[in-house]
């Protein structure tokens, strides 16, 4: 997919690993870093504007706490079957969230992140435009839709928005849109948005939009990697994204191939050098933080001839190509 390499090096939400995450000095120093794409997750405000969050809750990645005059908004919602307390986006409008600041998600882990904590305000979708367009080479946005049952269910429809915002910038060469809710990657593409479809699946659940609509009888997303569940992904979306646990074992390399079989591109995430996040084959010692073997997991993914991976530390991946 990457006009210059495969497989395609995706910086998750930005180099994450050393900016806080969705900021523009993370997305800025991705593409520094060698990255071929950018990952937005995209959640609305109340004005219907799209911003650029990992979750609509927002306590762990800004400084809303902070904030007097916003302690009223402070609630507890149950966003597709997880209960949560705190500050959503849908209950701010965007100038009110541009008020706010950015804070590294996992300071504890990324403390060399977390000293950039309230240097950078919230993005929108549409800011991302003019960071990717000044690229010098091709840029692509692999734009993440979030929660679309949710949010369609308290009159914000995502496939509208996303469609509105990305008109006249997105072509089929620069954009990929994801979802964990494949109904929602119909409605857009239906709305003439071009680009490519990347399913996303965890190795374990149900997803949203299906559970939402068939109830106990939905299909798991493990219905949907299956032989026949991946042809009949390939009728509908262009790829499938998945846990790299699924990769990192000794059948990954096959899975990859089934799907290409299918017709489907194969993304996978999130690759990072810290213990934490690493298989436990690839630990170094007992400190999380640390960073493990990661060249070993990242060669081992890789190896799998997956067409994209997301990464916290785009650099990192591009230095397991190159070795």
């Amino acid at each position: 997919m990457s006009p210059e390499r495969t497989p395609l090096v995706i910086a998750h939400r930005g180099a994450s690993g050393y900016r806080p995450e969705h900021s523009r000095a993370a997305y800025e120093l991705a593409f520094e870093l060698g990255a071929d794409a950018i990952e937005p997750d995209v959640v609305p405000t109340k004005d219907g504007v799209l911003v650029v969050r990992h979750e609509n809750e927002i306590s762990g990645t800004t400084d809303v706490a902070e904030h007097p005059e916003f302690a009223e908004r402070r609630t507890t919602k149950t966003v597709d079957g997880v209960t949560q307390t705190g500050w959503f986006t849908e209950d701010f409008t965007w100038a009110e969230l541009g008020s706010l600041r950015a804070k590294e998600r996992l300071p504890g882990i990324r403390s060399d992140s977390a000293g950039f904590d309230g240097q950078f305000p919230i993005l929108r979708l549409t800011d991302l435009f003019g960071i990717i367009d000044a690229q010098e080479r091709a840029a692509i946005m692999v734009a993440e839709i979030k929660h679309a049952s949710y949010f369609a269910s308290i009159g914000l429809p995502m496939d509208e928005l996303f469609a509105a915002e990305i008109a006249g910038w997105a072509t089929d060469g620069n954009l990929v849109v994801e979802s964990f809710e494949q109904s929602v990657l119909g409605r857009i593409r239906g709305r003439g948005v071009p680009g490519r479809s990347v399913f996303l699946a965890e190795a374990a659940g149900v997803p949203a939009d299906l559970l939402a609509r068939d109830g106990a009888s939905a299909r798991t997303y493990a219905d949907h990697l299956t032989t026949a569940g991946l042809a009949r992904l390939a009728e509908e979306v262009d790829g499938v994204s998945v846990e790299k646990k699924l990769l990192v074992t000794d059948s990954g390399s096959l899975f990859v191939e089934a799907a290409h079989t299918a017709g489907l591109d194969v993304f996978t995430w999130t690759l990072r050098a810290e213990n934490r996040f690493l298989h436990s084959d690839y630990r170094r010692g007992v400190e999380p933080a640390a960073w493990g073997d990661w060249l070993g997991e990242f060669r081992r993914i890789l190896d799998t001839g997956v067409d994209g991976v997301f990464a916290d530390q785009p650099d990192l991946v591009l230095e397991a190509l190159a070795d």
